[in-house]
């Protein structure tokens, strides 16, 4: 890909005004997606490759620095999104990708490689199928986002609470297959957003581009909950 052109094209947009097309712009958020998702298992990868990543684990706490850094990076992203400017958003997108990576490079020991590039796959096609759904579907999404954050919400109490009640593993694969069917429905929800971004955006120019920076980081966290949740229920462990 020509980057230039790719960069150009945006100036040339916001000083002449001219807005690209909803295809055009969501073609662009899910590049910026899938971009992320390249840094994440690039990291991931390198870290394993080279040996690294035990090192960094054997530092005392680093998981929870990693873990606190993460969850800072997309609260600031997202509460500051119509504040920052448009490099800086992109920045702290990658920023996230990157960390996020070091997290999975840990996933390459406990899991056999073959499991995961399988999982992998799979979650390209769930993630695919529902996210086309989300996009040329004409029935409003917007009504399962009480139902999704009510899933949500479940899932974290109940990995929350799984912690302190080991019995509670005993129902990981139907808290897994929950998992991956509210993630499905973000997808596809989130999909559908970004046809509303870009009509309340169409406007101004820098906040459109904001905007899908921040349907890129949603879609980049749907995919990496979905893997993650497949990969619980259905990768192989090595021995």
């Amino acid at each position: 890909m020509d980057h230039s052109n790719f960069y150009d094209s945006e100036r040339y947009q916001e000083q002449y005004g001219q807005r690209e097309s909803l295809g055009a712009y969501t073609a662009r958020t899910f590049l910026w997606m899938f971009l992320g998702l390249l840094v994440t298992f690039g990291v991931a990868l390198g870290g394993y490759l080279t040996g690294v990543i035990v090192y960094v684990f054997a530092i005392p706490y680093f998981h929870i620095v990693l873990l606190v850094a993460e969850v800072a990076v997309v609260f600031f992203l997202s509460a500051r999104i119509q504040h920052l400017s448009v490099p800086m958003a992109r920045v702290l997108f990658f920023l996230y990708a990157g960390i996020n990576g070091i997290v999975f490079s840990a996933y390459f020991i406990i899991f056999d490689v073959l499991s995961l590039i399988l999982v992998f796959g799979a979650t390209s096609l769930y993630f695919g199928v529902l996210a086309l759904y989300g996009h040329f579907t004409k029935t409003d999404l917007s009504r399962l986002r009480p139902i999704l954050l009510g899933g949500l919400i479940f899932l974290l109490i109940f990995g929350i609470v799984s912690l302190f009640l080991p019995f509670l593993g005993a129902l990981d694969r139907v808290y897994c297959l929950i998992g991956i069917a509210v993630f499905l429905g973000f997808t596809a929800y989130d999909t559908q957003k970004i046809r509303a971004y870009y009509a309340f955006y169409s406007g101004d120019a820098a906040m459109l581009r904001k905007a899908s920076i921040f349907s890129a980081l949603q879609l980049y966290l749907d995919f990496i909950n979905l893997f993650l949740y497949l990969l619980r229920f259905l990768g192989r462990r090595k021995d």
